[in-house]
């Protein structure tokens, strides 16, 4: 592959030289927030009320200290290994071919993020525009506007780094004002006593892997995995050992606090006749516009209409940003041509990149058609890419082959963590999305075997025993999630499905660990 060759290795530092370092830290941190804000917070707190009713609440405090358990890592691979689309390169680095090239793929497929955030907008944009959907599919006029936004995001993404940080600033600003206005109007407005946590079922009326259960199924592993955002601009940044642990951390700290208002002021405002049938029975197209009218705020229904554009607008801008930082990892990892990472020397962008990523988006609008449909598969890919970076944040510690000092202390009992917890987010989400989501990942398979054709490299035993961890590691979690109590045949009861899980991952985690040194060892990476 082309990201193997001194050639390929010499285009690729020209171009990377290219690249603007113009982003600090309230500009790393807005993108992070804006990147986690967006279509979440107007579907999640209903999606989550009602698989775990007021418990929900719980699950949000889990999955943000959580979640920055996975973003010390990857802040500790950010800060000493900053590099355009990181999170696409750290683990080709680390393991080799096979585990970038399938990385890359999960890559590759999670642009879907993205394009779900525009069907996002589209859904709301149908209460000003009617004839954009028909039933729950887009028709060719709503196509039509989802193509054209996809381009204008494209559009607003060309011409530079520092436009991008600007426009992004801007948008940041009024996203954050609607959910305050929200939980405030909210609480001011429609609130019911505190009682209405333990009444109707209880606190944790569905039982308490339910809790668990929302993070996936609630859509809150979706909302909040956008804190790697600032990461992926750590070849931008200037200075990213000090403002990318802050930048990320700020940004989970700031996201999850407006998340927890918006699920308590969503749990306390729904009217009680709504409540006949329990949390299960609450059930909205579009959770806070509705509530608010129902709750005589036509005011507050308004702006949420156009907020609900705005939001998810501004993530998909991100997206986009991310996208073409990701395809241009890619191609310096040898998965795509290496014409898409040249960057363009005026702007600092990787423009082909951004080309090649519209085209992406357009496929995934194409056959889905709504939110959750592409939600639930995303968020599992966004897992797998996470997990393989703490892989790659131990074997960089363990081989001695970290290019900067360290900045997060206790990763040696971290990594493991955060890599055992990405493992039961992506098992708690569900026999139903993990019969989708990892085939579709162990489809890199015969991929790399394609693209390995055109080069010379290690034989092809030594490669395969680098990266067999991850297609263990897959295959095994495909069989667990069938096995478990979380939508599968429920052979492996609650909780030992989950304690299996656990033990699993960190056998396999040390296996990685050990196979990323022998791999670093034999002076294989393509650096």
């Amino acid at each position: 592959m082309a990201a193997l060759t001194a050639e390929g290795a010499a285009a690729a530092a020209v171009q990377e030289r290219k690249l603007r370092r113009g982003l600090g830290y309230w500009g790393l941190t807005a993108i992070g927030f804006s990147n986690i804000l967006g279509s979440g917070w107007l579907f999640a707190a209903m999606y989550a009320a009602q698989t775990a009713g007021p418990a929900s609440l719980v699950s949000w405090v889990a999955a943000g200290l959580l979640s920055a358990l996975v973003a010390l890592v990857m802040v500790e691979l950010g800060a000493t290994r900053p590099e355009g689309g990181g999170t696409a390169r750290w683990p080709l680095y680390a393991s080799g071919q096979l585990v970038g090239t399938m990385v890359g793929w999960s890559v590759l497929l999670s642009v879907g993020g993205t394009a779900a955030e525009i069907t996002a907008i589209m859904q709301y944009a149908a209460h000003y525009l009617p004839g954009l959907y028909s039933g729950s599919s887009l028709t060719a006029r709503g196509l039509g506007l989802a193509l054209g936004l996809s381009v204008l995001l494209t559009v607003l993404n060309w011409f530079g780094v520092r436009l991008f940080a600007r426009v992004n600033n801007a948008v940041t600003v009024f996203k954050v004002i609607m959910p305050i206005v929200t939980v405030a109007a909210l609480l001011a407005s429609g609130a019911h006593g505190t009682g209405r946590l333990t009444g109707h079922g209880g606190f944790a009326p569905y039982g308490w892997a339910a809790v668990l259960t929302a993070l996936s199924a609630g859509g809150i592993v979706y909302s909040v995995n956008g804190f790697q955002a600032p990461l992926d601009f750590s070849g931008e940044a200037r200075d990213p050992r000090r403002t990318m642990p802050t930048s990320v951390l700020s940004g989970i700290a700031a996201s999850v606090l407006l998340y927890l208002g918006l699920q308590l002021a969503f749990l306390l405002a729904v009217p009680e006749g709504l409540l006949g049938h329990g949390w299960r029975g609450v059930d909205f197209d579009s959770p806070f516009g509705q509530l608010a009218l129902l709750l005589n705020l036509h005011w507050l229904a308004t702006l949420l209409y156009a907020d609900a554009v705005v939001s998810p607008g501004g993530s998909a801008y991100v997206g986009v940003a991310i996208d073409a930082r990701h395809t241009y990892a890619l191609a310096k990892n040898g998965l795509l041509p290496r014409q898409a990472m040249r960057v363009d020397g005026r702007f600092g962008i990787p423009h082909r990149a951004l080309a090649l990523n519209l085209a992406v988006i357009v496929v995934f609008l194409l056959p889905f058609s709504g939110w959750q449909s592409i939600v639930a598969v995303m968020g599992d890919m966004y897992l797998l890419i996470y997990a393989s970076s703490t892989v790659a944040a131990a074997v960089f510690r363990a081989a001695g082959a970290d290019r900067a000092p360290a900045v997060v202390p206790g990763l040696g009992w971290i990594a493991p963590i955060a890599f055992v917890v990405s493992g039961e987010f992506v098992y708690w989400s569900g026999w139903h999305n993990l019969r989708l989501a990892l085939p579709l990942v162990l489809a890199a398979l015969p991929l790399f075997l394609v693209l390995r054709r055109d080069r010379a490299a290690d034989p092809l035993t030594a490669e395969l025993r680098d990266g067999a961890w991850l297609v263990v590691y897959l295959a095994g979690l495909t069989l667990l999630s069938w096995l478990g109590g979380f939508k599968g045949s429920g052979r492996l009861p609650q909780p030992w499905d989950s304690v299996t899980v656990a033990v699993f991952s960190l056998t396999v985690f040390a296996w990685a660990v050990v196979s990323g040194v022998r791999h670093q060892a034999r002076g294989q990476s393509p650096e």
